[in-house]
């Protein structure tokens, strides 16, 4: 496993959101992204939790933000370097920034991520 100190891995993940399209990050709403150590089963990097933006209706209001847990052992364990994890960073953020725009797993794949 590769070290990437807990406040190097929250910088690039902080780099990573800065790639975002500004256009996309304005739409964005009441989500937070954090890096967690730990996935709740083995083999996740990240994981979004919430209502996607293309399921809220009129009816959303009040409650509290979706998740992104980006998980940084998990990512540290298939990376051999640390180039590595910056590329495996950026794609995690993405992926999971897609599913709060309501993009599953199968468009991602066919779009290549």
């Amino acid at each position: 496993m590769i070290d990437v100190s807990r406040e190097k891995f929250e910088e690039l993940v902080a780099e990573a959101l800065d790639t975002i399209p500004p256009e996309l990050a304005k739409v964005m709403e009441n989500v937070v992204i954090v890096v967690v150590d730990d996935p709740p089963e083995p083999g996740l990097l990240g994981l979004y939790t919430g209502i996607p933006l293309t399921e809220r209706g009129e009816w959303y209001s009040g409650v509290l933000p979706d998740r992104i847990e980006i998980y940084r052992n998990s990512i540290r364990e298939v990376c051999e370097t640390e180039d590595d994890v910056v590329e495996e960073v950026q794609i995690t953020v993405v992926h999971e920034i897609a599913h709060h725009f309501g993009i599953n797993d199968d468009r991602l794949h066919e779009l290549g991520w």
